[in-house]
């Protein structure tokens, strides 16, 4: 009798260990599960039927970054990308939503479905159109330096071991300068308001940014001289959509050659910029996406 609870015992044991095990690999159903939850980054984005059925497009713009996208007294965004982006909402019959929006969290900002669009002077990069899609060019960019009259930094070499520069996080003036001079030490800001303050209380040597907006800068603020104004290669601006978001990408890149066709960006630019530049630098900034396609 005994010896029959033993077995009893132990096979009540092997019953409960397979109850365990069988219990486990439903648990690890459920963990698969959650792994795929936790896998499902993928980009969220809305789609061109789904922005008109909504009747409103959300576009990332600078609001801080005067002439191409900032915030007027009246507290109504102004400037290049935001006369672009009336047009785009205008032709796509929506309203336009602005989204401030940082240098360092454009592609965020896309990424999570914050906004559709993003047009906040945004060079194209091979390592950004890895994460985004780039629609056609509509300005030509490249980096400038701009410092102190008291001490025009013509070249790179000029600067000590002392001495920093200013840049905005998650730009292309940041990449450039940490990957082809680390031995710069480097100021980072968030915001192109701090950096400028940054510069104008003497913080640093110089500041590192687009030529366009070390140049604009110059030009609107006496004591300050773009001793550098094109640094490392020529680029270009660029809309950007989520990537994958082919219908929108196709609608946008139709719209800039169509744009393009009607001298669209030389408008833009003697409505939002000629002001700060003149006539002077027009023809070397715009890009008409529809001429060249012709």
């Amino acid at each position: 009798m005994r010896n029959l609870r033993k077995i009893a015992a132990v096979i009540l044991a092997i019953a409960m260990v397979f109850a365990l095990a069988a219990c486990g690999s439903g648990g690890g159903a459920a963990s698969t599960d959650t792994a795929a939850d936790n896998a499902d980054t993928s980009a969220k984005y809305r789609t061109l039927d789904e922005i008109k059925a909504d009747g409103e497009i959300n576009i990332g713009v600078f609001s801080d970054k005067n002439p191409f996208g900032y915030v007027d007294e009246n507290g109504e965004y102004q400037g290049y990308d935001v006369y672009f982006a009336n047009r785009i909402g205008e032709d796509l019959g929506v309203k336009v939503n602005f989204v401030s929006t940082e240098a360092a969290n454009r592609i965020e900002y896309l990424q999570t479905g914050k906004v559709d669009v993003i047009l906040a002077n945004f060079t194209v990069t091979p390592e950004r159109a890895e994460e985004v899609d780039f629609a056609l060019p509509y300005m030509n960019v490249a980096l400038g330096v701009v410092s102190p009259d008291s001490r025009v930094i013509t070249s790179l070499d000029e600067l000590t071991a002392d001495d920093e520069v200013i840049v905005i996080s998650g730009t292309t003036a940041e990449t450039y300068l940490t990957e082809n001079n680390p031995e710069i030490k480097l100021q980072k800001y968030d915001t192109y308001a701090n950096a400028k303050n940054a510069l104008e209380n003497g913080n640093a040597a110089a500041w590192a940014n687009d030529n366009t907006e070390v140049i604009a800068y110059a030009l609107q603020n006496p004591g300050y001289t773009v001793g550098i104004p094109t640094l490392g290669s020529n680029d270009t601006i660029a809309p950007a959509v989520t990537k994958g978001n082919d219908t929108l990408l196709k609608w946008l890149n139709d719209e800039i050659v169509a744009l393009g066709q009607e001298n669209f960006f030389h408008t833009d630019y003697e409505e939002t910029l000629v002001g700060t530049y003149g006539t002077e630098y027009e023809e070397s900034l715009v890009v008409e996406s529809g001429n060249v396609a012709k």
